[in-house]
Protein backbone atom coordinates (compact mmCIF):
# COMPACT_ATOMS: atom_id res chain seq x y z
CA UNK A 1 0.00 0.00 0.00
CA UNK A 2 1.60 3.39 -0.63
CA UNK A 3 2.45 5.78 2.03
CA UNK A 4 1.77 9.36 2.45
CA UNK A 5 3.60 9.80 5.06
CA UNK A 6 7.45 8.59 7.58
CA UNK A 7 7.05 9.05 10.63
CA UNK A 8 11.18 9.97 11.50
CA UNK A 9 13.32 7.96 13.88
CA UNK A 10 16.36 8.61 14.89
CA UNK A 11 18.99 5.95 15.71
CA UNK A 12 22.29 4.46 16.32
CA UNK A 13 22.06 1.95 13.65
CA UNK A 14 19.81 1.36 11.23
CA UNK A 15 18.02 -2.47 12.20
CA UNK A 16 17.71 -5.42 10.33
CA UNK A 17 14.12 -5.10 9.83
CA UNK A 18 12.31 -1.83 9.04
CA UNK A 19 9.01 -1.01 9.92
CA UNK A 20 6.61 0.22 7.00
CA UNK A 21 5.67 4.31 7.51
CA UNK A 22 9.28 4.92 9.35
CA UNK A 23 12.31 6.89 8.29
CA UNK A 24 15.54 5.78 10.12
CA UNK A 25 17.97 8.76 10.92
CA UNK A 26 21.25 7.78 11.80
CA UNK A 27 23.39 10.69 12.79
CA UNK A 28 26.45 8.89 13.87
CA UNK A 29 26.68 6.92 10.38
CA UNK A 30 25.10 9.99 8.32
CA UNK A 31 22.39 7.70 6.41
CA UNK A 32 18.77 6.98 6.30
CA UNK A 33 16.53 3.99 5.56
CA UNK A 34 13.63 3.20 5.10
CA UNK A 35 11.07 0.62 2.95
CA UNK A 36 10.12 2.10 -0.10
CA UNK A 37 6.70 4.13 -0.05
CA UNK A 38 5.48 2.26 -2.68
CA UNK A 39 4.22 -0.54 -0.51
CA UNK A 40 7.14 -3.06 -2.20
CA UNK A 41 8.83 -3.49 0.92
CA UNK A 42 12.33 -2.45 -0.68
CA UNK A 43 14.42 -1.18 1.83
CA UNK A 44 15.92 2.14 0.41
CA UNK A 45 19.20 3.40 1.91
CA UNK A 46 19.96 6.96 1.70
CA UNK A 47 23.66 8.15 2.56
CA UNK A 48 23.55 11.59 3.86
CA UNK A 49 26.47 14.04 2.34
CA UNK A 50 27.23 17.27 -0.13
CA UNK A 51 26.94 14.96 -3.23
CA UNK A 52 24.16 12.50 -2.23
CA UNK A 53 20.95 13.60 0.37
CA UNK A 54 20.73 16.24 2.69
CA UNK A 55 18.14 16.06 5.58
CA UNK A 56 16.78 19.17 6.95
CA UNK A 57 13.79 19.59 10.33
CA UNK A 58 11.50 21.52 10.83
CA UNK A 59 10.87 20.61 14.64
CA UNK A 60 9.29 17.35 14.33
CA UNK A 61 9.39 17.39 10.35
CA UNK A 62 11.77 16.41 8.47
CA UNK A 63 12.70 16.68 4.70
CA UNK A 64 14.83 14.58 2.40
CA UNK A 65 16.83 15.99 -0.64
CA UNK A 66 17.16 15.30 -3.70
CA UNK A 67 13.97 12.65 -4.12
CA UNK A 68 13.97 9.34 -3.92
CA UNK A 69 14.07 7.77 -7.26
CA UNK A 70 13.90 3.63 -6.80
CA UNK A 71 15.02 2.97 -10.22
CA UNK A 72 16.87 -0.16 -9.61
CA UNK A 73 13.71 -1.75 -8.07
CA UNK A 74 10.69 -3.38 -10.29
CA UNK A 75 8.53 -0.57 -8.47
CA UNK A 76 10.57 2.50 -10.14
CA UNK A 77 9.26 4.37 -7.69
CA UNK A 78 9.90 8.41 -7.53
CA UNK A 79 9.33 10.66 -4.98
CA UNK A 80 10.05 13.28 -2.35
CA UNK A 81 10.24 12.88 1.52
CA UNK A 82 8.99 16.89 2.45
CA UNK A 83 7.90 17.39 5.67
CA UNK A 84 7.27 14.11 6.71
CA UNK A 85 4.82 13.90 3.96
CA UNK A 86 5.30 11.72 0.51
CA UNK A 87 4.92 13.96 -2.62
CA UNK A 88 5.21 11.51 -5.67
CA UNK A 89 6.44 12.50 -8.62
CA UNK A 90 5.87 10.98 -11.96
CA UNK A 91 7.69 8.18 -13.99
CA UNK A 92 10.81 8.42 -16.26
CA UNK A 93 12.22 7.37 -19.36
CA UNK A 94 14.93 5.23 -19.45
CA UNK A 95 16.64 7.52 -20.92
CA UNK A 96 16.48 10.15 -18.03
CA UNK A 97 17.36 7.94 -15.77
CA UNK A 98 20.49 6.79 -17.64
CA UNK A 99 21.49 10.79 -17.15
CA UNK A 100 20.17 10.98 -13.71
CA UNK A 101 22.13 8.47 -12.73
CA UNK A 102 25.58 9.27 -14.54
CA UNK A 103 25.42 12.66 -13.28
CA UNK A 104 24.64 11.10 -9.78
CA UNK A 105 28.02 9.27 -10.20
CA UNK A 106 29.91 12.12 -11.42
CA UNK A 107 29.12 13.75 -8.31
CA UNK A 108 29.84 11.60 -6.27
CA UNK A 109 33.37 11.25 -7.99
CA UNK A 110 33.94 14.75 -6.99
CA UNK A 111 33.32 14.88 -4.19
CA UNK A 112 35.87 11.60 -3.37
CA UNK A 113 38.39 13.18 -5.37
CA UNK A 114 38.14 16.49 -3.03
CA UNK A 115 38.65 13.97 -0.17
CA UNK A 116 35.72 14.82 1.48
CA UNK A 117 33.98 11.84 1.19
CA UNK A 118 31.20 12.30 4.16
CA UNK A 119 31.63 15.65 6.13
CA UNK A 120 30.10 15.33 9.37
CA UNK A 121 26.40 16.41 8.87
CA UNK A 122 24.57 18.97 11.19
CA UNK A 123 21.18 17.95 10.46
CA UNK A 124 20.10 21.14 11.03
CA UNK A 125 22.69 23.05 9.22
CA UNK A 126 22.97 21.74 5.73
CA UNK A 127 26.64 23.26 4.56
CA UNK A 128 28.87 21.37 6.64
CA UNK A 129 32.57 22.03 6.94
CA UNK A 130 35.34 19.42 7.43
CA UNK A 131 39.03 19.17 7.64
CA UNK A 132 40.28 16.96 5.43
CA UNK A 133 41.88 15.13 8.51
CA UNK A 134 39.09 14.47 10.44
CA UNK A 135 39.83 11.14 12.85
CA UNK A 136 36.67 9.79 14.61
CA UNK A 137 36.68 8.66 18.28
CA UNK A 138 38.38 5.30 17.80
CA UNK A 139 41.47 7.01 15.49
CA UNK A 140 40.58 5.99 12.16
CA UNK A 141 39.94 8.37 9.05
CA UNK A 142 35.74 9.24 8.75
CA UNK A 143 36.56 10.07 4.84
CA UNK A 144 37.46 6.37 4.42
CA UNK A 145 35.20 4.74 6.72
CA UNK A 146 32.48 6.40 5.07
CA UNK A 147 33.61 5.49 1.60
CA UNK A 148 33.63 2.21 2.74
CA UNK A 149 30.14 2.41 3.70
CA UNK A 150 29.00 3.68 0.87
CA UNK A 151 30.75 1.03 -1.48
CA UNK A 152 29.15 -1.70 1.10
CA UNK A 153 25.42 0.11 0.12
CA UNK A 154 26.24 0.25 -3.42
CA UNK A 155 26.98 -3.38 -3.50
CA UNK A 156 24.17 -4.67 -1.17
CA UNK A 157 21.99 -2.32 -3.37
CA UNK A 158 23.17 -3.71 -6.87
CA UNK A 159 23.09 -7.61 -5.65
CA UNK A 160 19.46 -7.26 -3.92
Amino acid sequence: MRQTLLQPKNVQHIPDHLEEGVLYISERFNICSHLCACGCKEEVVTPLSKAEWRIFRDGDLVSLLPSIGNWNYSCQSHYFIEQNRIRWLPGMTAQKIERVQKKDALDLQRLLDQGNASPKTDLNNPSPKKSRDSKNKNGGNADEKSAIRRLAVKLKNFFN
